[in-house]
């Protein structure tokens, strides 16, 4: 009886403890985390992704550019489009009161940030501390490529990419450098012999393949995932320059040689020309500009730029080119509100549409629309007197951005060939006699206007 008892008193001692631990857990998991829930959660929150190594690079790479006063700027294409979608939430978080990282550590080989370079005080000293930090970084330069062809200066070269390395993640410092234009330009990341290839995944970089150019963005201070860093104000425009950003230099070796060959025109009469060419230029670009439609230098303007990096003294006119489907009604209205009264009016929006506003000292200004076909491009031409047809056809092209007369602006990126197409194998030897109707071998006749629209495509002011 007595092993009875105490077998079952064994048993009891048993079930009671249990008992007792499961009522420990209970209580505690509905009453206590429900008066401590918010606390614990947030405790946990702030552990949330904080341990990545995207993170801790981006953190440590932050650190280093506050330390030594380099002010960057994000420029990673996926990390702005993801604070976009949440950008007035992100903008009113303060520093310190994200619980998750939602930003900086999602799963990615690079961070890109921009440096514009007139602001960086101390590279070498900055360079060491980086090193001192842990990062491993690798520094790509070039030559400037505003003085190809001048002996003295040619070698001078210039900084244009960091990719600096911390564990499995890698930063992209973009150095933006200034252009007279009010523009920032990056160039080409170009490796050279001895680099290490498999240094970091060096195609999946979105800056770099090739040169790029940018409008200066306005800036402001944001908290992401804890850090404080510098974003576009407009990141929605910025990420919609990144796609069309392709930068072409004008050749400046080449100019030189030109004008070593044929001496350039310095008259009274061909810089004023020049100077009134160049102003007509820019007041047609600030004005498309602002009526949103894209443009490019077309014709002898972009002959012009090509060949000597100048405006043609002997051209008389300004030639621009615009895509039919950018056309805008108030196109004529706006050229004249700033001065330029139409000259002409030939064609009509749907067929071999063409422009000409009068500048001041004589000098035209030319607006060819291209039409798109399945295989080419065409822009068409009228003559007044007859009301004949002509086309001027061109093998399909892209827009790049250039600079000329200090200012950004677009050029065919395929500009050999639609220089060839317009002026022939031999366009690198000037020509001043020019018949439009004739001389392009790219001309071709294209039937006459009804003479019941000629008062509608044939308009004489």
């Amino acid at each position: 009886m007595s092993r009875i008892n105490k077998n079952v008193i064994l048993a009891l001692l048993t079930l009671t403890s249990s008992a007792f631990l499961l009522f420990q857990l209970y209580y505690y998991k509905h009453y206590i985390s429900a008066k401590n829930g918010a606390g614990v959660s947030k405790s946990k929150g702030n552990r949330i992704g904080f341990d990545s190594t995207q993170w801790r690079a981006v953190k440590k790479f932050v650190m280093l550019t506050s330390s030594q006063n380099v002010p960057v700027f994000l420029i990673d294409p996926l990390i702005l489009e993801l604070i976009n979608k949440d950008f007035e939430q992100v903008k009113n978080i303060s520093h310190g009161s994200t619980s998750e990282c939602k930003f900086f550590c999602v799963p990615r080989d690079f961070t890109a940030f921009a440096l514009r370079y007139h602001l960086w005080k101390n590279e070498e000293g900055w360079f060491r501390t980086a090193e001192n930090m842990g990062f491993q970084c690798l520094k790509v330069e070039s030559k400037d490529p505003r003085l190809d062809g001048i002996d003295s200066l040619s070698g001078t070269e210039i900084p244009l990419h960091y990719i600096c390395r911390l564990a499995n993640h890698a930063i992209h410092l973009v150095v933006f450098h200034e252009r007279s234009g009010n523009y920032l330009w990056h160039g080409h990341l170009r490796l050279k012999g001895r680099v290490d290839r498999k240094f970091v995944p060096f195609r999946k970089l979105q800056f770099g393949r090739y040169p790029g150019a940018f409008d200066r963005p306005e800036l402001q201070q944001i908290t992401v995932d804890g850090l404080e860093v510098l974003i576009p104000k407009d990141p929605v425009q910025f990420l919609e320059e990144i796609p069309h950003s392709r930068f072409i230099e004008c050749r400046y070796k080449e100019a030189r040689a030109f004008f070593q060959q044929y001496l350039d025109d310095n008259t009274v009469e061909a810089m004023a020309f020049r100077k009134s060419a160049k102003e007509l230029l820019q007041l047609a670009a600030r004005t498309l500009k602002k009526l949103g439609v894209r443009f490019w230098l077309s014709s002898g303007t972009c002959l012009g730029w090509y060949r000597q990096c100048n405006i043609i003294p002997y051209s008389k006119d300004v030639d621009l080119g615009i895509f039919i489907q950018d056309y805008k009604s108030d196109i004529i209205s706006a050229f004249q509100d700033v001065g330029l009264p139409l000259k002409h009016k030939f064609g009509k929006v749907e067929d071999s549409l063409e422009l000409s506003f009068q500048g001041k000292d004589d000098v035209k200004l030319d607006i060819f629309f291209f039409y798109e076909e399945t295989d080419h491009m065409w822009n068409g031409g009228t003559q007044a007197k007859t009301g004949k047809k002509f086309k001027y056809l061109f093998p399909k092209f892209t827009l790049c951005w250039t600079e000329f007369v200090d200012m950004k602006i677009h050029v065919p990126c395929e500009t050999t060939d639609y220089i060839e197409a317009n002026y022939g194998k031999t366009w690198k030897i000037p020509v001043k006699t020019w018949d439009w109707k004739r001389s392009p071998p790219n001309v071709r006749p294209n039937g006459v206007w009804p003479i019941s629209e000629w008062d509608e495509v044939i308009q004489l002011y």
